[in-house]
């Protein structure tokens, strides 16, 4: 059999590099869709959302977090529905819902049908990245998997790169109601392409040959053989290491979403420009990310280690947050610098942590426990955003949300150097 991992440049392997070419740029899109709708939030609060709708500034911070508890709920029915059934109908249910629902946001006035929508949103989106992780299972092998992964989560980046430029602009020319509405039509477009160009396996696509289908499926079926048997869920859930990452993933999306959601709100408190301004200016941190996370991605595959390229860059995000902290007082552009600093650094090791999971338990419970670690960094997620916006809106300013997330990221970059590989934590079941 031609392994996968030589790089050898044989017909099957040629033939297996359109994976790279023919998936991962539909994977690539449509998260990328899913993040414009999650994180435009930030733009429509900076630009007035709570003053148009009369509300006060803490109802504002509940309404950006509320989306988070509903991308708790559904993480795990998702993610079974994924692997027993369809992960490719699934997401086109699930770019339907959110497309429909993220334009709605513009359009809803009433605070707790916008706190409903909110809600809803977070469910739909809920059944994305778990969804996407376990079709890339299905698709590549663990050389393989951080890149995979990588490019999957490089929508996150990608987005808000372009996003933060674009939607001040937008939100200038029509409005942040409009501006709602306009961004959540894609994703239901993109919801036909998605069912018409993607399949769950690859025996099921018309431009893999069946030998190259034959050779990967081999490859995963021997992969899975060197993992501990997991009988059950209960038992995975269980296993310390599961626990471990789902604390650490917890502390990690509070640094992370309070960072996405209300960085808008930090830069126009901190300079007196346009929206359109601080769009430009809150593109750079998510610059430096995609400069850093496919070279952290390529050298993670070709050394098979995840958690030496995932703590170090946690560790430097939060130190820089609180180099933000302790400048912001004296330098508005000395505290942004050290913030595009920790928005790199804090997106830099997605790929390798996402790796670790499917190469710690078998398939018949890697894709359930992915859903539970991505439904408690949800949690981590809605008292990030909600915390670090109450944060602003009490002290007025935003030292103290830096401050805040620093703590949390410096704490995730310390737990995850505590993970000890799986064999120590579970034994092969008799």
């Amino acid at each position: 059999m031609q392994n996968l991992q030589t790089g050898n440049a044989g017909p099957l392997h040629k033939q297996l590099q359109r994976r790279w070419l023919y998936l991962l740029p539909a994977v690539f899109v449509t998260y990328s869709l899913a993040y414009l709708d999650r994180a435009n939030y930030g733009f429509g609060a900076a630009a007035g959302l709570a003053k148009t709708l009369d509300i006060s500034d803490s109802r504002a911070a509940f309404l950006g977090s509320l989306f988070f508890l509903g991308y708790f709920l559904f993480q795990v029915p998702g993610a079974a529905y994924a692997r027993r059934k369809s992960a490719g109908r699934l997401v086109f249910i699930a770019l339907l819902s959110w497309g429909t629902l993220a334009a709605l946001t513009g359009i809803i006035r009433q605070f707790w049908l916008l706190a409903l929508d909110r809600l809803l949103l977070g469910v739909a989106e809920s059944l994305i990245l778990p969804a996407m992780l376990i079709l890339l299972t299905n698709w590549f092998t663990r050389a393989e998997r951080s890149r995979a992964n990588t490019i999957l989560i490089l929508g996150n980046p990608v987005t808000m790169l372009w996003m933060s430029a674009a939607t001040g602009y937008l939100i200038k020319a029509v409005g942040w109601q409009m501006t709602f509405v306009i961004e959540g039509i894609p994703s239901i477009l993109w919801a036909f392409v998605w069912i018409i160009l993607v399949r769950d396996r690859p025996h099921n696509v018309p431009w893999l040959k069946p030998e190259c289908c034959d050779q990967l499926n081999l490859q995963l079926e021997q992969e899975q053989e060197t993992l501990p048997r997991m009988p059950s869920l209960a038992i995975a859930f269980r296993t310390p290491g599961v626990l471990l990452l789902c604390l650490q993933y917890f502390c990690w999306s509070v640094g992370v979403y309070g960072f996405v959601i209300w960085l808008p709100t930090m830069i126009k408190a901190g300079m007196s420009r346009g929206i359109e301004t601080v769009g430009l200016l809150s593109a750079a941190p998510y610059l430096l990310a995609i400069a850093l996370m496919l070279p952290v991605a390529y050298l993670s595959d070709r050394t098979l280690s995840r958690k030496h390229f995932v703590w170090p860059f946690l560790v430097l995000s939060g130190i820089f947050l609180f180099g933000s902290y302790i400048t912001a007082s004296h330098s508005f552009w000395l505290a942004y610098g050290f913030l595009i600093l920790a928005g790199g650094t804090m997106y830099a090791p997605y790929g390798p942590f996402f790796a670790i999971i499917p190469e710690m338990l078998p398939r018949n419970v890697a894709g359930e426990v992915m859903a539970l670690i991505n439904g408690i960094g949800a949690l981590g997620a809605f008292v990030g955003s909600w915390l670090v916006g109450l944060l602003q809106a009490v002290t007025g300013n935003s030292q103290a949300g830096f401050l805040f997330m620093s703590v949390s990221l410096i704490l995730a970059g310390g737990i995850i150097f505590r993970l000890r590989p799986v064999s120590e934590h579970v034994k092969p079941a008799q």
